[in-house]
């Protein structure tokens, strides 16, 4: 059982989805999946920065360009502008983790991504 800070924490998310018109447990399931998705993925490009830096090699095959830094999580969670902070993860971020299967046509990742739909407003 949950209980506790994260409890609280949780029941938080939940109440300011329900708030704003996501009641469908699944959706809102969903939505979170996508937000944490979008935070591993710098998470794992920050431990592949860390790495090449303690070995003073570049970074081979960055997930994130120079020009999609600001689509990183860490990045946009620093922003004081709720605004700003969703206009880039509604139409930057999101579009970019929904295509990062584009060219893996036949890939399980692909055809699950290929209706997705980001509901936060």
């Amino acid at each position: 059982m949950i209980t506790g800070e994260l409890k609280s924490k949780i029941d938080k998310l939940w109440t300011t989805f329900w708030n704003n018109g996501i009641s469908n447990p699944l959706s809102v399931i969903e939505q979170i999946s996508y937000l944490l998705f979008i935070k591993r993925l710098d998470d794992l490009e920050l431990a592949k920065e860390r790495k090449s830096q303690r070995l003073g090699e570049n970074l081979e095959n960055p997930t994130f360009s120079p020009s999609q830094q600001h689509i990183r999580w860490s990045h946009f969670k620093n922003l004081d502008d709720a605004e700003t902070m969703l206009r880039i993860v509604r139409d930057e971020a999101f579009p970019f983790i929904k295509d990062l299967g584009q060219f893996s046509k036949g890939s399980t990742y692909a055809k699950h991504m290929k209706d997705a739909v980001f509901l936060i407003a």
